[in-house]
């Protein structure tokens, strides 16, 4: 079956640490998305990425799509306590079909000063 995995699926990241996250599909994907879900609020869209080698900046956020069309990254350059959250990755295996959206898996950033005594 279709899998995507996500490395690493947990972090702890000091603030104004950078950090890289990685999706890794067993198919090649049609597109890839990447969301954001605030602690206690709804998952929002990010980005898409449709093309291979391709690469999309949101601020000191980076996305990079494989060349294969098969993984993707996401990069935050100093994170900051706003930064905090599940980034999901999904992708679509087939072009029009929706239904065919891959496993989602989170990965957490959780800045290690929200766990000061």
């Amino acid at each position: 079956g279709q899998q995507i995995m996500q490395i690493p699926q947990y972090q702890h990241v000091q603030e104004g640490e950078d950090f890289t996250t990685y999706c890794n599909s067993s198919t090649t994907l049609n597109n890839i998305q990447w969301y954001k879900q605030r602690p206690g609020g709804h998952p929002v869209f990010l980005i898409m990425l449709v093309k291979s080698g391709e690469v999309k900046k949101q601020k000191r956020l980076t996305f990079k799509s494989g060349e294969a069309k098969k993984n993707s990254s996401l990069h935050i350059t100093a994170t900051q306590t706003t930064d905090e959250g599940s980034y999901f990755c999904a992708g679509h295996s087939a072009p029009q079909a929706p239904a065919a959206c891959l496993q989602i898996l989170p990965w957490v950033f959780r800045s290690r000063s929200s766990y000061s005594p």
